[in-house]
């Protein structure tokens, strides 16, 4: 990565979202903890992709104590290593990793033509990992081409005792022929079936009069153990959310508890309306972990206006009495610490993108209009440019969570564009003016800047564009007395 992209969050140890460079778009997170290292799974997408997962497996990795220094490890498992996929039709989906009994590490994925579990394994967390096969039954057939199975879709493993415990499932949410998430239970081989699949959570037509309506299962199986206790991370019929289910068995009973994150802050209403999003949303996928003392929610955003360059986040989850957790808003920084005010900060950290559309979903046909920002980068997949907000019309923000502000001086931007009139700052989506920048046509970047007169205290930052054109938004920085 540029020196540039991250030397105001190295020099002052500061951890931001998104987590890894902003040229990186890592969706379906998977967090572990390995030998006091935090790795992250995940799918591989491309910058200006056509469809989801267009690229190779890779890793990245942070030290227990200091998650704002990511490590890329460089891939980890390749596409064409699959024997069932010579035409390389398939794509690499949401992958999960366990770690066997004899000390391997296995990586369990499916083809995104195929609806079988395929696995791989490696001496190490982040290592060259080489094909081992497929999950099977007994006498050979493969989970998933037996007839009555069900397609295999975005794996989620955990050992313990002597088994490997496997949820499985993908939920259209009119589909009848589907009926929710699956636990298959596999031998210590880390490959054949010792319990067929059962059904652990219900789809959105099987949930209707129970506990799981609303929130019904859609994808993304995770699983994790707190204490005695199994939680079944998902994502639900909402396709922004992510929520968890729990059981004292692996195999049943789960109970659903409630959301850890949306995409969109939606649910969310400390700030707002709960029902109002304030990022544009599609899927979710992603998981929790303990590192050190503390829980966190892996989730990845949504970026470039598409559903296909997404996002590595993460938040803190705050415990409830009862051991449960509550839903945790998105934000510029995981949730923790407040960002240091002062200094120079990139757009791209931006956890708020809105305008007075209110509108929730990037279309299904992949897209969004040019009425709707976004967060973009210069050049092609894998150039290693600082991303930024481009397409700011009329009414739209641009939020960032939280600083910590004291002395405040002024406050400068780093925009260009076909734009004219005023770029306000807000310490609320909804609220006054403490500062306004006017701006001007520019064909180059260029700083404006404003006194600003505001109590210490921590802050969300929010900057509204109020005028005509269209315009980019680079940087901002804060300057104290």
């Amino acid at each position: 990565m540029s020196s540039k992209d991250r030397k105001v969050f190295i020099m002052n140890n500061q951890a931001v979202n998104p987590y890894l460079p902003s040229w990186e778009y890592i969706p379906d997170g998977e967090p572990y903890v390995f030998d006091d290292r935090v790795y992250i799974y995940g799918s591989h997408d491309k910058f200006n992709g056509d469809v989801y997962c267009m690229l190779d497996y890779v890793c990245w990795s942070a030290s227990v104590d200091n998650l704002a220094e990511w490590r890329y490890e460089g891939v980890i498992y390749r596409k064409d290593q699959d024997p069932a996929n010579g035409d390389l039709q398939g794509n690499l989906y949401a992958p999960d990793v366990c770690k066997g009994l004899d000390g391997r590490y296995y990586l369990y994925y499916v083809l995104s033509n195929l609806s079988i579990v395929s696995v791989a394994v490696c001496d190490e967390p982040a290592g060259k990992y080489e094909f081992y096969g497929y999950v099977h039954y007994e006498d050979g057939v493969r989970l998933g081409e037996k007839e009555g199975d069900e397609p295999q879709f975005d794996p989620g493993v955990l050992l313990e005792n002597g088994n490997v415990y496997m949820y499985t499932g993908y939920c259209p949410l009119d589909d009848d022929k589907r009926h929710g998430a699956m636990c298959t239970v596999l031998d210590t081989d880390m490959l054949t079936v010792k319990e067929g699949p059962q059904f652990v959570i219900p789809n959105k037509i099987c949930s209707k009069g129970g506990e799981y309506e609303g929130h019904a299962f859609f994808e993304a199986p995770s699983i994790r153990k707190k204490g005695d206790t199994y939680f079944l991370i998902y994502s639900t019929e909402l396709n922004h959310e992510l929520a968890y289910a729990t059981s004292k068995d692996p195999t049943k009973n789960f109970k659903y508890q409630g959301v850890l994150v949306s995409n969109g802050d939606l649910n969310i209403d400390s700030y707002k309306p709960g029902a109002k999003p304030m990022c544009y949303c599609a899927n979710n996928h992603g998981s929790m972990v303990k590192i050190k003392d503390d829980w966190y929610i892996f989730y990845h955003r949504h970026t470039n206006g598409t559903n296909y360059s997404r996002q590595a986040c993460f938040e803190i989850l705050k415990e409830r009495e009862d051991g449960l957790f509550y839903q945790s808003e998105i934000t510029s920084n995981h949730g923790m610490k407040p960002l240091i005010g002062q200094g120079e900060y990139p757009a791209y950290i931006a956890c708020h993108l809105y305008n007075d559309l209110d509108v929730t979903y990037i279309p299904w046909s992949g897209w969004m209009d040019d009425r709707f920002q976004k967060i973009t980068q210069e050049g092609g997949d894998g150039d290693e440019n600082v991303g930024y907000v481009a397409n700011l019309r009329k009414g739209c923000g641009v939020g960032f969570k939280y600083f910590e502000l004291k002395n405040v001086k002024s406050v400068s931007v780093y925009t260009k564009g076909y734009a004219t009139g005023k770029f306000e700052l807000r310490t609320a989506y909804d609220g006054e003016a403490i500062a306004s920048f006017d701006m001007e046509y520019s064909n180059v970047w260029r700083e404006y800047k404003a006194d600003v007169n505001i109590e210490d205290g921590v802050y969300a930052l929010y900057f509204v564009f109020m005028g005509e054109g269209h315009m980019q938004f680079r940087s901002f920085a804060i300057e104290c007395e």
